[in-house]
This record gives C-alpha cells, structure tokens and sequence, in this order.
C-alpha cells in the first residue's frame, strides 16, 4: 500500500499544504497567502487564526485533489517561517494578540539598551546575534505593552511558540505544546551551551519561563493529529524549520556542506557536525541543524531578511513588474547595472552588519538610467548581500566554499542564479524542484514515522539538477563588489 505523507510548509507570506509519496515524488498541492499588517513603518504583524484558517483550508485542497482523506495519510510534516512569535490562552486556545513577524524591528531599540551589558553574552550563548528577530525581545515587547499579557503570564495562563508550536497545537486540539529543537535554537532564548532554555537572559528579561514549549526531535512522532478537527487520527512526525529543512532536503548532511535559499529572505547555511561553533566578532549565526533520535547537528547561517521580498517591492510598490517571474525577462533587457546599486534594506540590514536602522539605499542612477536596470540592481543586491557573510562563514568553519546548492522561489530566476556563481565565484547547483523547504520535512517526517529506516534510503531517489559556473574574471568581480560596499556604507544608520 502506498505511503503518503502530508506537508504544511507554513511561509512568511503564504501557506501550502503538500502530499509526496515514498518515492518523495509530489502528488498533490496547495497554497494561498494571509495577511500581513503593518501597524506602523517598523512592525510586522500576523493574525495566527488566519494562518490555521489557511493551514486548514489547505490540507483539505489538497486532500481533494488526490481523493484522499486525513486518515489515508502515513504521516505529517510542518516546515515553517522561523522566529515568528504567538502567544496564546492556555484555557481559550486563542491568541491573546497578533503574532510579532521575524522581520518585525520594534525593539530595536531595546536592542541597544542591553548591547553593552548582555550583546556578546547572549551571542555566545544562544549563537545569534542580539537582535530584533529575537522571540525573546518580542515576547518582553508583549509582556510590556499589551493590556493584562503580564498578569496571565505570571498566571501560567499564556503558552509561547513560534509557527510550528501554534500548528502543532491547533492540529492535536490543543494537547501538545513542543517546538523542535531546530525553531529553539533561533528564537534569542535557547543556550546551545547547556542545550536548554537560557533561563538567566529570560529572567532578566522578566519573562516566566513557564510560557516555552517542551523542546522536542526534529523527526520523532510528538502527537497525533485530532479527528473531530482535521477528520483523521494521524502522527505528527517531523518538525523543522524551513531553512534547516531546505538545508536537509538539498542531501547537506556531511560537515562543510552549504545550501542558499533563496525566500522573502536569502539564508545560506552549512553543517558543521556535533559540536556548537560560536564567533562573537563574525555576526554568523550558529544554531541546531535539526536533531534526529537525539543526536544533534549544528549549522553555521548567515542570513539577508529582505531580498525576495524586496522583488515583491518591484512588483507591489514601485509596481514595475507584473510578477515577481518577470524580473529576470526586464533585467535581461539590459547588458549589465548601469551602474546602478541597490541596498535592499527595506527593513534593515542583518549580517553581518545588524543595523536595523539602516534603509533601503538605490544609488548610481542617471539620465540613463531604465526599468531594468532597477530590476537588475535588486536582483544582484540579493547576491551581494550573501557575499557579506560568505568569507566570515568559511573562517569560522575552517571548510573552503566552492560549490553551493540553491533553492527557494527566487532560484528559478536563471540571471539571478548566474550572477550567484559570478560573485561569488563558486559552482551552484539547482534541483529541478527548487521547492526544497517541503521536502526536508517531507524526509524528517518520513524518518520519524519509519517509512524510511535510515538517510541513505530516504535519499537514494535520484533528482535531476542544472550546474552554474562562473564566467567573470576575478578582477571585475571584485571592482563590482567594492561598488556595493560603497552603497551599504550609505545605507547604514539611515534612520537612527
């Protein structure tokens, strides 16, 4: 009998429920977006009821499409946005406010107020950098400005999590309160040190530690899906965050392996095998890969917050394109920039740099200036920013990057792709299905229900792939990148 493995890959803008079989073949999809809002320039803000709304609607396309019920399926998978920050009744089950976005920058000025006194510590403890993408800074933010949130906290009536814990939530009709080990680790809140909840920084921050989820496997069967809610009674087996996922899904899982994924935001990631390794001066992230019967594996990530969103900015607010697909037909129209760069900080730069003050900088235009250079300016500011982090990356780990898989929306873009290889001078290798963030989880939940019994088989499907090589010489790459040096210099400290 066929096995089928449902997937909610839960995004930053969207939700899309899949089904694969065992041969991590897709069957069936589907996908719709939810809202945004943006309260005020420097706050992103999600409804989480919205978000299970979508969740389920989705599930049930995709379900119909393939003439399945809930009860035909082996197992589940959720892969999601990380760092998003719920909060929730414990008696109610609702939300007690909006979810605080990971590219929400609200507290950063927080961030400043406790840099000197807790910035290097909490780096080298949790692996991040202080920053506004902390859960935890957003989680005090709540506690402090949100009408009784303090007094149902100290309570114990309120329950934290990020994307993955309010899903596993509402699926198991409210029974179980985890997040996998790999959303832990990039919430500002877990010490990789002692791998626990870092219970010094929360009660500085005056946060109970009674609201954290329980830290579970990445792949290991935490509940069963609730059949009066989602019409079946199924295990919930793999829990990954999308870019650990993508990482695991691209076949990463030997030290000094790297894969780029390219989403609302660019996150190159490399496994760097049992051992936490945490550079303070670097501004490269370290968190957990993902555990598997309870052995852990570590990544080093170095990650740009706006740059597919950034596109989304061509097509949504300058309105210049029609579709994000289009920007690689108008950005071909033209030989090269123009000499036009643009720093897509639309909501601060993150590494290296973490200046959420800086702004999305545009800088060289003239007479000549057209439509496709702007287009082709953002879609080379989205490869740039990776090479702001790549060589701290390759020092901190001691492995030499010369070739990287890629994946996400934006990798389909073949100009976007080439100029990858260009820049940084290494070979990219593109999957046909550039959709990489299901399938980890797709392979995570598989590994925890038993349908594979080990990575070599759950692997051995082959994927056809295309291979990017660079065809500039060394000397115009760097005169490129010491052009866009210039212009993030500009852009820095925009709005402080």
């Amino acid at each position: 009998m066929s096995k089928h493995i449902l997937v909610i890959d839960a995004g930053t803008t969207g939700i899309r429920a899949l089904i694969y079989n065992e041969q991590s073949q897709i069957l069936s999809q589907a996908y719709t977006e939810f809202p945004n809002y943006h309260p005020q320039p420097d706050r992103v803000e999600q409804d989480a009821n919205e978000i299970w709304s979508a969740a389920k609607a989705m599930i049930a396309q995709a379900l119909k499409h393939i003439s399945l019920q809930m009860n035909d399926i082996s197992c589940v998978g959720i892969t999601n946005q990380r760092a998003t920050t719920v909060v929730w009744d414990r008696k109610t089950g609702q939300p007690v406010t909006r979810a605080i976005v990971w590219q929400d920058t609200r507290t950063a000025g927080r961030v400043q107020e406790l840099a000197e006194q807790w910035g290097e510590k909490v780096y080298s403890r949790t692996g991040w950098a202080l920053a506004p993408v902390y859960s935890s800074l957003s989680l005090e933010w709540m506690l402090e400005n949100v009408a009784g949130m303090r007094e149902q906290a100290e309570a114990g009536d309120l329950a934290f999590g990020t994307i993955d814990s309010w899903l596993v939530y509402c699926l198991t009709g409210g029974e179980k309160h985890v997040i996998s080990t790999s959303n832990a680790s990039v919430t500002g809140s877990y010490d990789l040190t002692q791998d626990e909840w870092y219970q010094e920084w929360l009660a500085a921050l005056n946060i109970p530690l009674s609201m954290f989820p329980e830290v579970c496997d990445d792949a290991a069967v935490i509940g069963l899906t609730d059949e009066r809610i989602v019409g079946g009674s199924v295990p919930i087996s793999g829990l990954i965050a999308d870019q650990h996922s993508a990482l695991f899904a691209q076949g990463c899982t030997k030290a000094g392996m790297i894969k780029c994924t390219h989403g609302t935001g660019t996150f190159l990631d490399m496994l760097i095998g049992d051992k936490p390794v945490i550079d303070v001066n670097s501004g490269i992230c370290c968190q957990i890969a993902w555990r598997k019967n309870g052995k852990t594996h570590y990544a080093l990530e170095g990650y740009a917050g706006c740059t597919g969103s950034a596109v989304q900015w061509l097509r949504d607010g300058l309105q210049i394109i029609d579709s994000s697909a289009e920007s690689q037909a108008v950005a071909s129209k033209v030989e090269d920039n123009g000499g036009v760069y643009f720093v897509p900080a639309l909501t601060g730069l993150s590494a290296p740099y973490w200046d959420p003050y800086a702004r999305g900088s545009m800088l060289g235009i003239t007479p000549g200036t057209t439509r496709g250079h702007v287009v082709r300016a953002t879609l080379e500011g989205i490869v740039y920013s990776i090479r702001d982090f790549i060589n701290a990356m390759q020092s901190i780990s001691g492995y030499s990057i010369t070739q990287m898989s890629v994946d996400g929306g934006a990798a389909k873009n073949d100009l976007l792709v080439q100029f990858q290889a260009d820049q940084l001078g290494v070979t990219v290798i593109r999957p046909r299905n550039v959709e990489a963030t299901s399938l980890g989880a797709a392979l995570m939940a598989g590994l925890g229900a038993g349908i594979w019994k080990s990575e070599d088989e759950a692997f051995s499907i082959g994927r056809n792939k295309q291979t990017f090589t660079p065809q500039i010489d060394e000397q115009t790459r760097e005169q490129q990148y010491a052009m866009w040096t210039r212009a993030v210099e500009r852009a820095q400290g925009w709005s402080k």
